[in-house]
């Protein structure tokens, strides 16, 4: 996975978390048109090949790409499987050019951010799953505050809301890290409220412990942070309007305001590592691996690395209240040129049903659906499990706030690192943010 806020498509996960680029949009053309009748049985389907195209290629991700592929072909052995797989940097460069061709491949995963899904999406470059989601039964299996990441409006400007573009296979959770046997010297508890979430930090710094590690020379790392501080103060719904670039929704609030200044008074009260701005993601993270630090906000993605330093030391919790920045993996879709969507669909259904959930489980990877239901040995993956299951059953997952806007995750970035080092006040870090925000939104109509 890519350990950034840009990365959904990691989190975890894990999957790379799709953030905006820079990228032009491919030229608009009709959108793709709903299957008057999905076809639900691949047996039936004739003899069919199916190209596909997926970034699943370290470790564990390649590994159940390979069984879920070899399982689909044995059990529909009129279906093969031609599967082109790329690093996430190399499917990024070439998607494009491939989408716009006349023979595309069947199924391609991509980035759930505007300029790739929204683009394909509003070039009808990608084929709306409605028809075959109420056929296998998706949006009764996933939840809204999972499909919402794979959702546009036909046209592609709406995020969040809409048709479902795309199936995702794994997840990613923001929560809170911390450290076992550090919490149990300081007498304490992981705590299940934020009161005594801030009461820890206090009595950790009075200890002489660093309360918290942070990194955030790369200044997106905060914006994990101050995610998981917003969604304390701030409801849900307007973090995501806000999150997915929506009208309706505003930063300079009392809420946001609120939260901005508990991330200061962070700051002022000495919770995070000395130079924390100066200091880069994987540093911090492996310094508290090391022991350094009683807590690090980030994301499931961290858990296998620092499961081999601290062992049954780490803890992980989703936030309290439930709401968590979070995501999905890279989504599979079906293109809109494919000559066999209906194939193309019982493969995306195949690879992201129950069973393929365990084949995910048993390779390391981070589940989308059927978490909770998972058999995973006690301590910190049981401890991820349960935290993405019940944010995803609960529709507490909320979006990175990177996907904003196509600019804003260098906006959000540069006015947090202003923020922390107290530059600018908590009003005018949101003026900043409001004023991308607004703009984009208001164009984007």
């Amino acid at each position: 996975m890519k350990r950034a806020v840009l990365a959904v498509c990691a989190l975890t996960l894990a999957a790379a978390a799709c953030a905006p680029g820079s990228s032009a949009p491919p030229a608009t053309s009709a959108p793709a048109a709903q299957p008057s009748a999905a076809k639900t049985d691949p047996s039936k389907l004739g003899d069919v090949t199916l190209t596909v195209w997926d970034q699943e290629v370290r470790g564990g991700q390649n590994a159940q790409m390979t069984t879920l592929n070899t399982a689909f072909q044995a059990k529909y052995p009129n279906i093969k499987i031609k599967r082109v797989s790329r690093s996430f940097d190399d499917l990024n460069t070439t998607l494009r050019l491939a989408l716009s061709g006349n023979e595309p491949p069947d199924v391609v995963q991509a980035n759930n951010g505007r300029p790739q899904m929204g683009a394909f999406v509003k070039a009808g470059q990608l084929r709306p799953l409605d028809a075959y989601a109420d056929a296998y039964g998706w949006k009764k299996r996933f939840s809204p505050s999972v499909l919402q990441y794979v959702s546009y409006s036909t046209d592609g400007k709406i995020f969040g809301e809409g048709s479902l573009y795309g199936m995702p296979q794994v997840g990613e959770v923001v929560g809170i890290l911390y450290n076992k046997a550090k919490l149990t010297k300081l007498g304490l508890q992981p705590p299940k409220t934020w009161p005594e979430f801030e009461d820890a930090l206090a009595k950790a710094k009075a200890a002489g412990e660093t309360p918290m590690q942070l990194g955030n020379l790369d200044k997106w790392p905060a914006i994990h942070v101050f995610g998981t501080v917003q969604g304390q103060h701030v409801p849900k719904d307007q973090i995501a309007t806000l999150g997915f670039g929506r009208k309706g929704a505003s930063w300079t609030t009392p809420e946001n305001t609120k939260a901005a200044q508990n991330l200061v008074d962070w700051v002022t009260k000495g919770y995070f590592s000395k130079g924390f701005n100066g200091q880069g993601y994987d540093p911090a993270w492996q310094a508290f691996g090391k022991g350094e630090g009683v807590f690090l906000i980030g994301g499931s993605w961290l858990i296998a690395d620092l499961e081999k330093s601290m062992n049954q030391d780490l803890g992980f919790l989703l936030p309290p209240g439930g709401v968590a920045t979070g995501g999905t993996g890279l989504p599979f879709s079906i293109t809109a040129k494919s000559p066999h969507p209906d194939a193309a669909a019982a493969y995306l259904d195949f690879i992201t049903n129950a069973d393929a959930m365990k084949t995910l489980t048993a390779n390391g990877l981070l589940p989308i659906a059927d978490t909770d239901q998972q058999t995973v040995k006690p301590g910190p993956q049981q401890d991820m499990f349960t935290a993405f299951g019940t944010a995803a059953k609960n529709d507490g997952l909320v979006p990175y706030l990177d996907y904003a806007t196509p600019t804003f995750a260098d906006t959000l970035g540069a006015a947090l690192q202003d923020l922390l080092a107290q530059k600018a006040t908590p009003q005018e870090f949101l003026a900043t943010l409001e004023k991308d925000y607004k703009t984009f939104a208001d164009k984007n109509g």
